[in-house]
């Protein structure tokens, strides 16, 4: 039986356009809100097309002692599908989220992003809290 780890898929998103981007300092105050923003098509664009898009990002906190804490999620539903047909719609969802947290204590940022053709791909930043 396949784990979930098994499906996960990476790679260096500079050449990989399917990798989401963590964009976040390397150092934080405890306790103090700061921004996260985590992208797809960062330096290479990934199509947003009905036939072709990245449905949904999420991000994950796991702390260097416990277990993981989900900070939140971000859904991509419009790709320009239209009574009309396919990339004939009207709006269009961008593939990045902005997270604003706080932390009190280093870990690892996790974050995973769905493409509906090419799978579930992943990337991690290391982040210390002071």
């Amino acid at each position: 039986m396949k784990k979930f780890g098994d499906i996960l898929r990476s790679g260096d998103w500079k050449n990989e356009k399917h990798v989401p981007v963590i964009t976040a300092p390397e150092t934080v105050t405890a306790g103090e809100a700061f921004e996260i923003t985590v992208e797809v098509g960062a330096d290479i664009a990934h199509p947003n097309t009905t036939e072709h898009h990245i449905r949904w990002i999420k991000l994950v906190f796991q702390p260097d002692d416990g277990f993981g804490y989900e900070l939140g999620d971000v859904q991509f539903t419009a790709h320009g599908e239209a009574v009309k047909g396919a990339n004939e719609g009207p709006a269009y969802t961008e593939p990045k989220g902005l997270f604003k947290v706080q932390l009190k204590q280093s870990g690892t940022l996790m974050a995973t992003s769905y493409c509906n053709i090419h799978g579930i791909w992943e990337n991690a930043k290391a982040i210390a809290v002071k």
